[in-house]
């Protein structure tokens, strides 16, 4: 429906080039490495999603979506039913986030795919898209996310200016990301695109606090992300506007969240020329990134022959922006709550790879509430002090680094510096380590016959007619 507004020219403004490219490759599509990456992200996506079931927080959002009423256009992964699209895409999110397993882009230190991913699987089955539209929407929208992440990325602090106001620019971003490859799936034009985008940017929103002490909302946060920008497509579509300087104005997006360190040219910097997403790092273990280094580190150290039970003092080295996720309050991090607040302790991520872990290094087995509560486990948490290393500082956030040392009893000193995180293009996951994450992921849940039935639907996505066959492999 067109809106009887007067349409505001988009000339020159942020959002009417990140719409331009929209439109534009809704026509030309993405190049044929790009959907190729896509897909592998969509992969990834379903695995944490299918993974993520028996958590607190998807149960609770998908027992309420259950209770919301509307057409039922688009799956609910694994729940067996199927929701308005905008619900669908509020559950997916939802589940992809709850693990903390979703992609991580450097240096805006987001999870793009979580909400993008959603919202096209939702809108794509509703409107019954090809799988290259859905994959080229879902391009546009995560490489949306990230360049306005790095609108709020400062060089000389050295860190997100979102993530120093405590807010969560994951689901900020990518509400926006999200509204704008809804609406290339619902067929709008580089206004309507745009309209979307400005909708949604009043949508976004989401606070850090439960990262530092606790409470089970930030795993939602990906799931309303992508609900909002659904819901932004659906209101652009039917004749709602955005405001056409709603990134760089005054009082517009970046300059609302980050004030004067905000840089509205890193949005733009080569865009259509350059893309991000090929950069974007997946992530081999279900636990916050900033803890992956240290996994490495220690797993390192025990192939070399260290022996858990020697070891009588632990200095965990990070970045000093890392340390009020991972080491701060410090007896929180080194006795955990529950499984999930386990995921964000560099004291206990250090001790359960120290101890062998699971998976591919730890896995879902070492975040369970049982697991938290594991005394030889806490032991060595215990042991572990955190501080702020200086090579560290040098290289975040383009890497999430760490250096791991231990003191045994006979006095002596090992250390395991890791530079570079392992599913980043420096230390790529292979094809077949990718694989075997969803595998880990689906374990119990599927059986082996429909796990490779689910990836060989989620990779074929390029030639896929619509999305029916891979959205069945799902629904459980």
């Amino acid at each position: 429906m067109a809106s009887t507004e007067t349409r505001h020219d988009l000339t020159g403004t942020v959002v009417g080039r990140l719409a331009a490219l929209a439109a534009d490759i809704r026509t030309t599509g993405l190049p044929a490495e790009l959907r190729k990456d896509v897909a592998r992200r969509v992969l990834d996506l379903l695995g944490n999603s299918l993974a993520a079931h028996d958590q607190p927080s998807a149960r609770v959002v998908t027992e309420v979506a259950r209770n919301w009423s509307g057409a039922a256009a688009a799956t609910g992964i694994g729940t067996g039913e199927r929701f308005p699209a905008a619900t669908a895409a509020l559950v997916n999110g939802t589940l992809a986030h709850s693990m903390d397993s979703d992609d991580t882009h450097l240096p805006s230190v987001l999870h793009p795919s979580a909400s993008v991913i959603p919202a096209v699987l939702a809108v794509g089955e509703a409107v019954g898209a090809s799988g290259a539209a859905v994959l080229d929407a879902a391009g546009v929208g995560i490489e949306i996310v990230v360049r306005l992440g790095m609108g709020g990325y400062d060089e000389e602090l050295g860190n997100s200016e979102f993530f120093e106001r405590g807010q969560h620019a994951t689901s900020i971003c990518g509400a926006v990301g999200s509204a704008a490859a809804a609406a290339m799936l619902y067929g709008l034009e580089t206004e309507g695109i745009a309209d979307a985008m400005g909708i949604a940017a009043s949508f976004g929103a989401g606070l850090l606090e439960a990262n530092r002490t606790g409470g089970t909302v930030k795993r939602t946060h990906c799931g309303w992300a992508a609900h909002s920008g659904v819901t932004s497509a659906e209101f652009a579509r039917a004749g709602l506007t955005g405001p056409p300087t709603v990134i760089e104005g005054r009082f517009g997006f970046l300059h609302a969240f980050c004030g004067d360190r905000a840089d509205t040219a890193k949005v733009l910097d080569g865009l259509g020329e350059h893309w991000e997403l090929p950069g974007i790092f997946f992530k081999p273990y279900p636990c916050n990134h900033f803890t992956h280094a240290g996994i490495d580190a220690a797993r390192a150290l025990v192939r070399d022959g260290l022996d858990p039970a020697d070891i009588v003092e632990i200095q965990l080295g990070v970045p000093k922006p890392v340390l009020r996720t991972i080491a701060e309050p410090p007896a929180s991090k080194a006795a955990p709550e529950s499984g999930y607040h386990a995921a964000f302790s560099g004291p206990f991520t250090v001790a359960r790879a120290l101890l062998g872990g699971s998976g591919l290094g730890v896995g879902h087995a070492d975040f369970t509430d049982a697991a938290a509560k594991d005394p030889r486990t806490l032991e060595l948490a215990r042991l572990v002090t955190s501080y702020s290393d200086d090579r560290c500082d040098e290289i975040y956030p383009h890497q999430f680094p760490a250096v791991l040392r231990v003191r045994t009893r006979d006095g002596s000193w090992h250390e395991a510096r890791v530079d570079h995180n392992r599913g980043g293009p420096a230390n790529p996951l292979s094809d077949d380590e990718l694989t075997m994450k969803f595998d880990l992921n689906v374990e119990g849940r599927l059986s082996p016959e429909s796990a490779v039935e689910v990836a060989g639907a989620a990779l074929a996505l390029p030639a896929a007619e619509s999305l029916d066959a891979l959205m069945a492999t799902v629904r459980g």
